[in-house]
């Protein structure tokens, strides 16, 4: 199998493959959050506190619709990274070419109703009457937008399944410098408010999956597929479906718990709204290399799934979590004496409400980052060994801790206990996830050895 544009993960020191493939994701990840906080800080700054409450209140319901597209993604890459890891490149294709066909089937789907419904979903959420209308026109647009979130996620992922995690980050570069300057144009030039930061964050992110298209028609042949691996195969679409709807549900199941705890805190109010708003664009940051590491390991375990490497999967494993607890006690201590400093990109000094619960919300979720840390790296690495379901339980206990916190602490407590919810609800993930691990890992080596005795 031709290996140009692509990096075998199957041999070589754990560590030092995890570290060369996560850090271009990680540079990436921190363009893709210049998305958000170019739009929170300009919306912030140059519009309104209501107009930065109102994009804020968006922000789970977002997680769960273009969460699910994104972990839908994820998940149809991951037969890829396994027929690579084989070196079935008959396979490999038929794959990229039904996930293809698939993926433009959900777009159609989940803009249809997204659109139709977003304004019912507001309502739902019990959003504040003074920021409805300027919620509605930014949350309208980044559904309709449903189309490039999708286009770029699954085409990176068809690049990063081969071991190429450079080239994407490259364009998702291109596209946060573009949607930089888009927001700076429609918003300060045009007068557009939020509904032109949500139009620059969409068009932006279309233009990355025009050039991901364009890079894989020049350089990764691997990629190119025949008019007969775009005929749905029932076989493939199902693994395709095994792999790819744990996942996105995944997300979306994680941000019901989201979508309640945001419905507890708008009853609070648009301030404590506006100071979650900073604080959790801020945490979305700094929460990047557990991002990072979380898709390396994906990919990782499941191109040595794939080759039948099986302690090598393991062996990352730990690697990953060392790496990124080490990065989590750095970043803890250094919001120590920063936090506030970061908040101030998002609101005046004046607004000392504002300020001190968004400081509040930072250094209550980074003081439980280590736990985040397992939350990353073991639920990718068991949907990489093909346990997408597993994982999928995680999430629901996400959803139970964040849920809990929001119908039953928020209303007693207020905006303390909102900042607990993300610590309780990776404490309990874990609680699950790594009894998971051990038991699919041990499950694929007894395959593996069933398989050796009957030779």
């Amino acid at each position: 199998m031709s290996k140009n544009n692509s990096k075998d993960l199957t041999v070589g020191s754990p560590t030092g493959l995890i570290l060369g493939f996560s850090l271009p994701l990680l540079l990436g990840m921190l363009f893709q959050q210049v998305y958000s906080l170019m739009d929170t800080i300009i919306v912030g700054r140059f519009l309104s506190v209501s107009a930065l409450a109102a994009v804020g209140s968006t922000g789970s319901i977002c997680f769960l619709i273009i969460g699910f597209c994104q972990g839908v993604c994820a998940g149809f890459s991951l037969p890829i990274a396994q027929r690579f890891g084989a070196k079935d490149e008959k396979g490999l294709k038929k794959y990229v070419g039904n996930a293809g066909v698939v993926s433009v089937i959900i777009a159609i789907i989940m803009t249809a109703l997204t659109v139709l419904l977003c304004g019912h979903i507001l309502t739902w959420m019990n959003t504040p009457s003074d920021i409805y209308d300027l919620a509605y026109q930014y949350l309208i647009v980044i559904f309709a937008g449903i189309p490039a979130t999708i286009l770029y996620n699954l085409l990176s992922g068809y690049l990063r399944s081969l071991g190429n995690s450079v080239i994407p980050v490259i364009f998702l570069i291109i596209a946060a410098v573009l949607n930089i300057g888009l927001d700076l144009l429609f918003i300060l030039v045009f007068n557009m408010g939020v509904f032109g930061a949500a139009f620059a964050t969409v068009l932006s992110q279309g233009i990355s999956g025009v050039l991901c298209i364009i890079y894989i028609a020049k350089k990764v042949p691997l990629l190119h597929v025949s008019r007969d691996d775009l005929e749905l195969d029932s076989s493939y679409v199902r693994n395709l479906m095994v792999m790819g709807l744990p996942m996105g549900f995944q997300y979306s199941i994680t941000a019901i718990g989201s979508v309640i705890l945001q419905t507890a805190v708008n009853g609070l109010g648009s301030i404590a709204v506006a100071s979650m708003t900073a604080a959790s664009r801020l945490s979305m940051f700094m929460m990047c290399p557990f991002d990072a590491l979380g898709s390396t390991m994906a990919t990782y375990s499941g191109q040595n799934v794939g080759a039948a490497k099986f302690e090598r999967v393991k062996k990352g494993l730990i690697s990953a979590s060392v790496i990124g607890s080490i990065y989590s006690v750095l970043i803890f201590v250094a919001l120590l004496f920063i936090a506030n400093y970061l908040i101030y990109l998002f609101v005046s000094p004046s607004e000392t409400e504002v300020v001190l619960q968004a400081h509040q919300f930072l250094l209550t979720n980074a003081f439980f980052y280590i736990p985040l840390v397992l939350v990353n790296t073991v639920r990718f690495t068991i949907q990489g060994m093909g346990f997408s379901g597993f994982a999928m339980f995680a999430g629901v206990a996400e959803m139970i801790a964040r849920s809990l916190i929001g119908l039953v602490f928020v209303p007693i407590f207020g905006f303390s206990a909102a900042c607990f919810a993300s610590p309780l609800a990776w404490i309990f993930a874990d609680a699950f996830l790594v009894p998971a691990f051990i038991h699919c890992l041990h499950k694929l080596q007894k395959t593996k050895s069933n398989q050796v005795t009957n030779l």
